[in-house]
């Protein structure tokens, strides 16, 4: 027998084996785990992508959970794409690999803290180095929380600390130490919450309180050996903390302020640049794994997908709580069972949360500014606008929210969402971030 022919019988041979052995197995697990979902949205990829993969980078908290569904589900494969999401060691990781580039053997971008993707196209926290980046979509609202140890149980602290007047002066001079409050990674998101929340009660966080930072991952156990107090970080984190008594949920940020903005999609620039068919590809695909995942009869289901080794390996029954919006508030436990106050992903009583507005990408920057995270960058709010119409994208929202056929009462026609109240009665209107500025009494 010729080579070729051989050649031939055996490929023949291993196809029709790959058949039988298809047949005999069934219709194989989805990635979640569970049977084969045929909900998932058919495959009618948009042709003419000028690239069909991307790669980008998740934190396992529920603000990486749109990725996620989208991946697992099919909605970024239904748009032609093929999204490569690998979890991230940490904060500084995902910097450091989006400064890579996929080409580098890191990420094209992904899900990031603000003002992350404003600083990076800055230089700001990359030594100098400029990456611009482009700011797509909120990838979700509310779903984190401030954490107290079991140690400080009996100040039972809550969102508003006034009520706790004395506790960290009288903290120092019992333990001659500061009290020691975490977050992820510094001069972002959860350092900017746990700073409101000090602020707002008359506690100033860089003379009065030692800040620390610790991965998401060491929580748990920094918790338990004492490392520090009180922790600023996304669900599961907070709910674990609860779920296995190691201490408290004092405040949930949407007590501090309802519907507030929190983690974005961002990507490279010279990535969307250069496809920008693959880009609308990329937010159509989030859009619809959100709209999937707001609605309350898929919940359980998302906690299932999210749970799995290769995603966030935690318990089912914590996730489900988190994504569910099922809190128990206080060092007395009080349930909080209105999802309202839960991770929103969709719609909310402020409108559609995706979409990113410019004036609430433009607070990070405002929040930047009074704690004088970024000299030289940014000190001043002329400069924190041109850096924040630079980086944030809502064109590119709309095009794909028109692409999609979205109700014109889904696409926003303006930058701004308007005044934002939080819980302390400051109000912060985009049109007038000064004065926003101005009325914080404390301040660096």
């Amino acid at each position: 027998m010729s080579k070729r022919r051989q050649f031939l019988s055996l490929a023949s041979a291993a196809l029709v084996g790959s058949m039988m052995l298809g047949g005999c197995m069934g219709t194989p697990p989805d990635k979640g785990g569970g049977a084969a979902d045929t909900s998932a949205p058919s495959a009618t990829a948009d042709k003419g992508l000028e690239t069909k993969t991307i790669n980008l980078g998740f934190v396992p908290i529920l603000e990486a959970a749109p990725l996620v569904v989208a991946v697992e589900k099919g909605y970024f494969a239904k748009h032609g794409l093929d999204v490569n999401l690998t979890k991230q060691a940490s904060w500084p990781a995902a910097r450091d690999n989006v400064v890579l580039g996929s080409k580098g053997g890191g990420i094209d971008g992904g899900q990031w803290q603000l003002p992350m993707p404003q600083m990076i196209s800055e230089g700001a926290i990359t030594d100098g180095k400029k990456v611009p980046m482009y700011i797509l979509a909120m990838l979700m609202s509310q779903g984190n929380g401030i954490a107290a140890s079991n140690n400080i149980k009996g100040a039972n602290l809550t969102v508003d600390l006034k009520k706790s007047a004395g506790f960290f002066s009288d903290f120092s001079k019992k333990e001659g130490r500061k009290f020691r409050a975490a977050y992820t990674f510094p001069k972002a998101n959860q350092d900017i919450w746990i700073r409101y929340w000090l602020a707002a009660g008359g506690i100033d966080p860089d003379k009065e309180v030692e800040l620390l930072t610790v991965p998401s991952t060491e929580t748990l156990q920094g918790m338990r050996n004492g490392t520090m107090e009180a922790f600023s970080t996304g669900d599961p984190w907070p709910s674990r903390i609860v779920k296995d008594d190691i201490g408290y949920l004092p405040a949930i940020t949407a007590q501090i302020w309802k519907s507030h903005p929190e983690e974005y999609l961002a990507v490279r620039a010279d990535w969307v640049d250069k496809n920008p068919k693959a880009t609308i590809a990329l937010i159509k695909g989030l859009i619809e794994a959100q709209q999937w995942m707001d609605k309350a009869e898929n919940r359980s289901e998302v906690a299932k997908i999210l749970s799995s080794r290769k995603w966030y390996n935690t318990p089912v029954a914590v996730l489900e709580e988190s994504i569910k919006g099922q809190y128990l508030i206080g060092a007395d436990r009080k349930p909080e069972t209105d999802p309202a106050m839960g991770p929103l992903y969709w719609d909310s009583d402020r409108g559609v949360i995706s979409y990113p507005y410019k004036s609430l990408t433009l607070w990070f920057l405002v929040e930047s500014l009074r704690w004088k995270f970024y000299p030289g960058t940014v000190d001043t709010i002329a400069q924190a606008k041109a850096i924040n119409d630079k980086v944030t994208r809502e064109d590119l929202w709309i095009q794909a929210a028109k692409e999609l056929g979205l109700p014109a009462a889904q696409i926003p026609t303006s930058s701004s969402r308007g005044k934002e109240t939080f819980f302390d009665g400051v109000v912060y209107d985009p049109e007038n971030p000064q004065a926003y500025l101005d009325s914080q009494k404390i301040k660096k």
